[in-house]
């Protein structure tokens, strides 16, 4: 699970995984040494100073958890980088990193035409079309719907490529919107158009440098997203 807090990525694995970055050798995962701060949440008690660059909790409960929530709600973070929860008991503490927020389920997609992908200016950034579940709806479903109603071009469903947590605010409520991403495939764009009325100001393909340029103005969650779906992709 990742889960995006203030758009600063928080990814928590099981205690496997965990005992894994020990031993790490490759250069494509990480190790102790890719992190800057280290805490054992069974030693020693979780503070606002440790929130800063790439900050590891191992031993992580459900407590750890909680902890770590009120922390980043009351904390300075501008210097935090990323944070990684080797968890206990993983799903205990997805519950536990679930309960304070009101969850609301979404879904949206990486198009291709190509070599390029579908990217659209929203609100100052760059973003993804994705959007809420309709009542009785499905991940791939609402993927599909949303797409075509935020960029008006007709797409064939692919697989998932990843699902994604943030979080924000509305009406003083605290909300945690899981986002199930699908790689998809342009049909016809003949009449594609921005929603206006979702502030969608215009609508790009974009080769993969182009995307990589672009990004640097867009959130960390949809960073990411990208990176997922270019996993195994060529780049041109």
């Amino acid at each position: 699970m990742i889960v995006f807090i203030n758009d600063q990525p928080i990814r928590l694995i099981g205690p496997k995984a965990a005992a894994q970055l020990t031993g790490s050798t490759s250069a494509s995962q990480p190790s102790f040494t890719d992190y800057d701060e280290i805490v054992d949440a069974r030693l020693e008690a979780l503070k606002a100073e440790s929130l800063h660059g790439h900050l590891l909790i191992l031993n992580a409960n459900p407590a750890t958890v909680s902890k770590l929530l009120t922390l980043l709600q009351r904390s300075e973070t501008s210097n935090l980088l990323s944070i990684t929860l080797g968890c206990l008991d993983k799903e205990a503490c997805e519950e536990a990193m679930k309960k304070p927020f009101k969850v609301i389920k979404a879904a949206g997609g990486v198009v291709y035409k190509g070599d390029k992908m579908l990217l659209m200016f929203r609100r100052g950034v760059w973003d993804l079309p994705k959007g809420k579940l309709d009542p009785g709806e499905s991940s791939k479903e609402g993927a599909v719907r949303e797409v075509e109603e935020e960029t008006n071009v007709e797409v064939a469903v692919g697989e998932r490529i990843c699902t994604t947590w943030h979080t924000y605010t509305l009406n003083g409520s605290r909300i945690l919107k899981r986002t199930r991403w699908y790689r998809m495939t342009a049909l016809d764009d003949s009449r594609m158009t921005p929603q206006e009325d979702e502030d969608i100001e215009k609508l790009a393909w974009l080769n993969w440098r182009e995307t990589k340029l672009a990004l640097t103005n867009s959130f960390s969650s949809i960073r990411y997203v990208i990176d997922e779906a270019g996993k195994g992709q060529k780049v041109e």
